[in-house]
């Protein structure tokens, strides 16, 4: 929607909401709502929104539980990884990574001999620079590897070589982590203060895993290398993250579908009634509903 800005001014429904596409407040007058959930904007930030928030019980982002991942056989030498050793995996777009989240991430490349660090990017002048900059913070370049473009099912595929998701810091992975949780790659996050740095925890929370939910940066940095040398509790989260793909509330397709037609018969529910647009929760559905 945020897209057609120019249509939505023009007022052309009764009521208008704002829900993807941009995770935030669009700062116009004529959207009315916002739909999100308690993670990505707790109550205390609403002050900030010109939106009128709607909150769903659980994650605000829709999933598909039917997407298909390959099943090729593929292998840490098809995607240029080492056979052996630790791999930080972060498909986020290339323009999330900030200075300072990339050097933590060095220092944890430091603190875990023989891993890697898997990015998606298909320039090679973004793999020099990378690779240069991760030489400034003492790390071989080499030790940064670059996935390029594959159809979705391989992409998702190929998750299954990565050891851990290293989430970005302003601007967390969206799609991409639930891409990552989908396939059952554990993601490892640390919730900001504004929506798009949030988003993240709100997924693990929804699929059960918020012991990823690092408390700070500092929190952050030692779980990753926890986790790199503790394999078995790495493989405790993946173990929960396989059961609760097709049970917790992240990938329930026809459950969220009846939290959305809830919060839609709320808010039209009370423009039926002549009230203006005000903050409306959605109450839960009975677990198994």
């Amino acid at each position: 929607m945020y897209k057609r800005q120019e249509l939505f001014a023009l007022r052309p429904a009764p009521l208008q909401m704002g829900w993807l596409g941009f995770p935030g407040t669009s700062g116009a007058d004529y959207l009315d709502y916002l739909l999100v959930d308690p993670v990505v904007l707790p109550p205390e930030q609403t002050r900030f929104c010109t939106e009128q928030p709607v909150w769903l019980p659980e994650c605000y982002q829709v999933n598909d539980r039917w997407q298909d991942i390959a099943e090729t056989g593929v292998r840490r030498v098809d995607q240029g990884l080492p056979e052996t050793g630790f791999v930080f995996c972060c498909f986020n777009q290339i323009q999330k990574i900030e200075p300072f989240m990339f050097g933590l991430w060095m220092r944890v490349l430091r603190q875990v001999p023989g891993s890697v660090l898997w990015l998606y990017s298909e320039s090679e002048e973004v793999h020099d620079r990378l690779r240069a900059n991760a030489v400034l913070h003492g790390i071989a370049g080499e030790r940064l590897i670059f996935a390029r473009r594959l159809p979705k099912a391989r992409h998702l595929e190929r998750h299954r070589l990565a050891d851990l998701f290293l989430d970005t810091r302003l601007y967390n992975a969206h799609t991409t982590a639930s891409d990552a949780l989908w396939a059952g790659l554990p993601v490892l996050t640390c919730p900001g203060a504004a929506f798009p740095a949030r988003v993240a925890a709100s997924l693990l929370q929804s699929v059960g895993l918020p012991e990823l939910i690092a408390a700070s940066l500092q929190d952050y940095e030692e779980r990753a290398v926890s986790l790199a040398h503790h394999p078995a509790n790495l493989q405790r989260f993946r173990e929960t993250l396989w059961r609760n793909r097709l049970r917790a509330p992240l990938f329930d397709t026809e459950r969220f579908a009846r939290h959305l037609e809830s919060a839609y018969r709320s808010i039209w529910e009370r423009h039926a009634g002549g009230l203006s647009p005000a903050p409306l929760q959605v109450p839960p559905l009975p677990v198994g509903a």
